[in-house]
């Protein structure tokens, strides 16, 4: 039987005042983080190994999808880089890299200067010649492979204590403060055009933001090219106050350099009183208490991390002048190193994604936020 245009149009109007959800809706497929703040800042997120081979054909599209930024969570770290003196291993290096060009996405190298994750022979390091030497080989082999590819680079991560003074690493040890500047001006030379940061967390907290101030005063006094400073987001759901993180955007801003939200992610867990920032080496004991949400999280707390996020990105667009990246730490629920930190085998939320890789009511939340202005 054929229908005439008017008894459709008819039907229809029928079907959608009687509230019936068989009446197709038109899905903008345009819809997504990347382009809600594509004129605002970077959107970024942090792909583990399975991602960066593109194992999962749907959550590669997800990626493409939402984020125009990358950043590899282990893949770039000296243990897997540089994992024997004069042997270098770039085969996931260059999938990664890849990965992003594929996309068009803006590069993120991570990182180049870190105290944890060192291949064996690296902490073996014993007097400055030596470190100089391995750091001039290190830094320039790595940053010359992508020169042009990469589009900026931690080039130094977590050199502070929590009191702002510089951490007793194997590089503060063997070569002396001096370091900071020479991994610097190693990579400019490298790369002259990629941008150059320092990285690392708890800068909200006034101690630890005083020394990073300093130490990028210092490397601008010693003419060391220095873009920008990397704040690793890893908050709760009531600390850092909102204050302290517009503050330190401020802060960082002033010194004529720019900043990035780096490593963005909520906990929604209890944090044990002895555990201090996100120094990976710390660790707790597990306790039910510690573990309240194993298998779901409750509607009022995924209410309370949506409203986190949504505050804090509007600290984020009201100085979208000063920003120039904010990355998720993982793409979901279930990447996130929060599940094993500082507990092992709890259960955490941070994300704006769960463990299926549906988005929450946090993503709406920022989501939602553009489409207020």
């Amino acid at each position: 039987m054929k229908l005439t245009n008017s008894l459709l149009l008819l039907m229809t109007a029928t079907l959608v005042l009687s509230g019936c959800n068989s009446v197709p809706k038109k899905t903008d497929t345009t819809v997504s983080l990347k382009n809600a703040y594509i004129k605002d800042f970077y959107i970024g997120t942090a792909l583990n190994q399975s991602q960066i081979e593109e194992s999962n054909p749907m959550v590669n599209s997800l990626i493409s999808k939402e984020f125009n930024s990358i950043t590899p969570e282990n893949i770039m770290k000296s243990m897997y880089t540089h994992p024997e003196k004069d042997i270098f291993d770039f085969k996931l290096c260059d999938k990664y890299v890849a990965f992003g060009e594929k996309h068009k996405m803006f590069i993120h190298g991570h990182t180049l200067i870190w105290h944890s994750q060192l291949p064996p022979w690296m902490s073996q390091v014993k007097d400055s010649t030596d470190m100089a030497d391995v750091m001039t080989k290190h830094i320039s082999t790595i940053v010359s492979n992508y020169k042009g590819r990469i589009n900026s680079w931690d080039v130094v991560n977590e050199a502070l204590n929590e009191d702002g003074t510089l951490r007793k690493s194997i590089f503060l040890k063997t070569y002396g403060k001096d370091y900071l500047t020479h991994a610097f001006k190693l990579a400019a030379k490298a790369d002259p055009k990629t941008d150059l940061y320092y990285n690392d967390y708890n800068l909200c907290t006034p101690k630890k933001r005083k020394g990073a101030v300093e130490l990028v005063k210092n490397l601008q006094k010693n003419g060391a090219k220095i873009d920008g400073v990397g704040e690793q987001g890893h908050w709760h759901l009531n600390t850092p106050s909102l204050e302290e993180i517009e503050q330190t955007i401020l802060d960082f801003s002033a010194l004529g350099v720019k900043v990035a939200i780096t490593e963005l992610d909520i906990s929604v867990l209890p944090n044990p009183k002895n555990v201090v920032g996100a120094d990976v080496n710390q660790r707790a004991e597990a306790s039910e208490k510690m573990n309240p949400y194993p298998k779901a999280l409750p509607d009022s707390i995924q209410k309370q991390l949506a409203d986190r996020y949504e505050a804090i990105f509007k600290i984020f667009l009201k100085h979208k002048d000063k920003i120039s990246r904010v990355t998720l730490w993982g793409v979901n629920d279930g990447q996130t190193w929060l599940n094993d930190f500082p507990i092992r085998g709890r259960t955490n939320h941070p994300l704006l994604f769960d463990r299926e890789f549906k988005p929450k009511k946090a993503y709406y939340s920022i989501l939602n936020l553009k489409e207020k202005k």
